[in-house]
């Protein structure tokens, strides 16, 4: 339910609060936006004619308010959020707000939703199920945190009918009422503790994806069955996937082929091996993408062709450079350790580029699983202590060097010249951090493009 004859203030005048913020004014809303920042408060009100305020006076006010909608972003102990809870006054995120203005018909009829979260593979099964989407009668897009963004995508012209989400935990932590048509949780690993303040309100907040009328999740995944298991209501049907035979109600690989025994009998969909990104996790994405749009009635011939033309986006396992036998494979979205796991998964000899904010993960366990193949950690960042001691611990035998340049460019090129000179025929450069790349680069493909540009200049 949602009124819109009743004061909403927006909190946060960056991208996502100024898209509420318009949303809301076009369709008649009272909006006053809140941030502390002037000027992006005067970019807001030019664009949107919505009153804005600075936070403490918004707090001061919090009761004039009917409903708070808030930027992804703000955690819930947010003192300003905090007061709203306190007062009585709902609050509620960006997806939440066109979920409910979906459903009411604000937009004409409601879409379908499709909704997909988990520690890592988000953007690869995303993008993948709005490929096999596409392929079917409606127009289908990828949209949250790639593509457009959600509320944008209620008024595009043309119209999209089914929105592939990919969702954050952030985003489903302030989507209370969020019922997709489909949802899969595709993996679990600690991750933003810092912001959700414990794993189980982390993990709590994913499950939120999985309310629809089916439920797509990865049962090779330990904590994701264990967190899933009487978790999922019974109305929903769940559907799993798994890189090995598939029972009856999942997909998985049998023969190298992936195979549907949840909406087929042990129907053929797609050759494993032409899947991009390679490798298990690659395979895995693929294997939850097909589960959802199967879910909405995607025929095999869509899934195949889908997946034989998908290319993966940037940073995310891309061989960016070979010499002498060596790649070098940029895989700076493994911004945890629960996608460095991934990453390192499949090679035998590993130079490992590693490091910068770990926001408290843990590494022994990915250290330990992974220690008969690193040759040597090269280490940068802030964190780089913690992964140095986890790899004497874990892979003594692994040569280890960190450098504490905290320059994004002279960092990475002290650390490829060093992977250059320990590297053999048959080993693998890889950068994948385990850790958040904000310490000293702009973002992760900042990280990685300094990577693959240092590996090309370094051995052309």
């Amino acid at each position: 339910m949602i009124r819109l004859d009743a004061p909403v203030l927006v909190t946060g005048a960056g991208v996502s609060g100024a898209g509420c913020a318009r949303m809301l004014c076009d369709l008649g809303a009272g909006v006053t936006v809140a941030d502390d920042d002037e000027t992006a408060r005067l970019r807001v009100a030019e664009a949107t004619g919505c009153r804005t305020t600075d936070v403490a006076t918004a707090l001061d006010r919090i009761a004039d308010y009917r409903m708070v909608v808030t930027s992804p972003g703000w955690r819930p102990d947010t003192p300003i959020l905090r007061r709203a809870v306190d007062t009585g006054v709902e609050v509620i995120g960006d997806v939440e707000l066109a979920w409910r203005l979906d459903r009411a018909g604000y937009f004409g009829e409601p879409r379908t939703w499709i909704v997909i979260t988990g520690t890592n593979g988000k953007t690869t099964t995303t993008a993948m199920c709005a490929a096999m989407m596409s392929r079917g009668p409606e127009t289908a897009a990828a949209v949250g945190n790639i593509g457009v963004a959600v509320g944008d995508a209620l008024t595009a012209e043309p119209r999209i009918d089914v929105l592939v989400a990919e969702l954050s935990s952030f985003q489903l932590h302030w989507a209370p009422t969020l019922t997709p048509d489909a949802g899969a949780l595709l993996n679990l690993a600690e991750d933003h503790i810092d912001w959700h303040g414990s794993f189980d309100a982390y993990a709590g907040a994913k499950l939120r994806a999985l309310r629809g009328r089916y439920a797509v999740i990865g049962v090779d995944d330990a904590e994701v069955v264990a967190r899933t298991s009487g978790q999922v209501d019974a109305a929903t049907e769940t559907v799993g996937f798994t890189l090995g035979t598939p029972a009856r109600g999942q997909l998985g690989v049998v023969d190298g082929h992936l195979v549907d025994n949840a909406f087929g009998d042990d129907l053929v969909l797609a050759p494993a091996d032409g899947i991009s990104p390679a490798g298990p996790a690659g395979i895995l994405d693929a294997l939850a993408a097909a589960a959802l749009a199967r879910s909405q009635g995607v025929g095999p011939s869509a899934i195949r062709e889908a997946l034989a033309t998908y290319e993966v986006s940037g940073h995310r396992g891309q061989v960016v450079h070979s010499h002498a036998g060596i790649d070098y494979i940029d895989n700076s979205k493994a911004t945890n350790p629960h996608a460095a796991d991934a990453a390192l998964t499949g090679h035998d000899s590993v130079i490992w580029i590693a490091g910068g904010q770990l926001k408290g993960a843990d590494v022994d366990d990915l250290v330990a699983r992974h220690a008969p193949r690193l040759k040597a950690a090269l280490l940068l960042g802030a964190d780089r202590d913690v992964l140095a001691r986890a790899v004497r611990d874990h892979a003594p035998h692994a040569v280890i060097h960190s450098t504490d340049s905290t320059d994004p460019e002279e960092a990475m090129t002290r650390l490829v010249t060093l992977a250059v000179d320990i590297a053999e025929e048959g080993d693998v450069v890889l950068l994948a951090p385990a850790a958040a790349s904000l310490d000293m680069y702009r973002g992760m493909g900042h990280r990685g493009d300094c990577f693959a540009r240092v590996a090309r200049e370094l051995t052309e």
